[in-house]
């Protein structure tokens, strides 16, 4: 019966994307004289409500033209916007603003789509240690994190200091490759104040407060054991490669979408994925301590319970997540 009523739910909305829906946008252009597109740019505001009913729009377009649209390369959005107004018989002259509302939205479109590339070729390219880029990259995110401590060598067990496993940083990256070293920089770089802090905070063990009752029923000795057993800092490195991973994952997924198109005025570019990421440490890290966890063991528990409050603030379509963010000071929220 189920599965009856879920082949029933996609039949009728197979008919409604194809018939129902296109009959609508028949009837609305006769009474409104204006196409889609235009009812779309004139009814809503800049940003992520726009731009995604753009976006929905040229995919189920029944013209190759608009469905091609959506993954033109950026440097012919200029030209690609003509042809649609030529297509929709719209004259530039009398609708300005309409051209450049659409070349907004659509340099934001396909910018998504060439930034998920990008940060999938960074995820996919491995650390590579006898790359000397790659060297220096990650020294310099040591020399960020501790300005003033040396480090004794390139496999020590400093690296632990900030929150990595062993005494060689390489083996962390391999989920993450490249991408997961590079963010941990630009948070470090470009946010100092809030990384050391959060660096900082993570080395401290937060000792729970044990009940009159509970410490009736122990030694001291077992008292003293139980709360310092309760110590719940975790590895900045560590979490930062796995926020990475999260972030990665609402990129890929579309999730991002909605906060990208209303900081990006046009085409969403690596560092405002990078700026996404450090907002998502403070965060998470705010998040960690809210929750207040027994130990290290509940971070999944801890990390779903958070990406799942991320997604569902990103269903609001004005959604921005870090407008006022210090390392997004310089963005606009559409």
């Amino acid at each position: 019966m189920k599965h009856f009523l879920k082949v029933l739910m996609q039949f009728f909305l197979y008919l409604y994307c194809k018939c129902l829906w296109r009959s609508l946008k028949f009837v609305l252009r006769k009474v409104t004289g204006r196409c889609e597109l235009q009812r779309i740019c004139y009814n809503n505001k800049p940003g992520a409500r726009r731009t995604l009913k753009i976006e929905s729009s040229l995919k189920f377009s029944k013209s190759e033209l608009l469905q091609s649209a959506v993954s033109v390369h950026p440097d012919a959005v200029e030209k690609t916007i003509e042809d649609i107004m030529t297509l929709k018989k719209i004259n530039q002259d009398t609708n300005p603003q309409l051209g450049i509302s659409l070349q907004a939205s659509l340099l934001q479109i396909v910018g998504y789509r060439n930034l998920v590339v990008e940060v999938e070729k960074l995820r996919r390219e491995p650390y590579d240690s006898e790359n000397p880029e790659h060297e220096e990259i990650l020294l310099k995110l040591w020399k960020l994190l501790r300005p003033d401590v040396p480090l004794k060598g390139r496999i020590t067990k400093q690296w632990c200091e900030i929150g990595f496993q062993g005494d060689d940083p390489k083996t962390d990256f391999r989920g993450m490759g490249l991408l997961g070293l590079l963010n941990l920089v630009y948070f470090a770089e470009h946010d100092s104040v809030t990384a050391l802090q959060v660096l900082h905070d993570s080395l401290q063990p937060n000792y729970r407060d044990i009940t009159k009752k509970d410490a009736s029923k122990m030694s001291k000795l077992e008292w003293e054991k139980k709360k310092f057993d309760k110590a719940i800092g975790y590895s900045f490195a560590i979490v930062g490669i796995n926020i990475t991973d999260l972030a990665h994952t609402l990129l890929v997924s579309g999730a991002l979408k909605t906060h990208l198109y209303n900081v990006a005025p046009e085409a969403p570019a690596l560092a405002h994925f990078q700026q996404t990421f450090c907002y998502l440490m403070q965060e998470f890290h705010k998040f960690w301590t809210e929750e207040d966890p027994c130990d290290i063991m509940e971070f999944n528990y801890v990390r779903t319970k958070f990406h799942k409050r991320i997604l569902k603030q990103l269903r609001n379509k004005d959604m921005a997540l870090c407008p006022h963010f210090a390392a997004s000071d310089h963005l606009v929220n559409m």
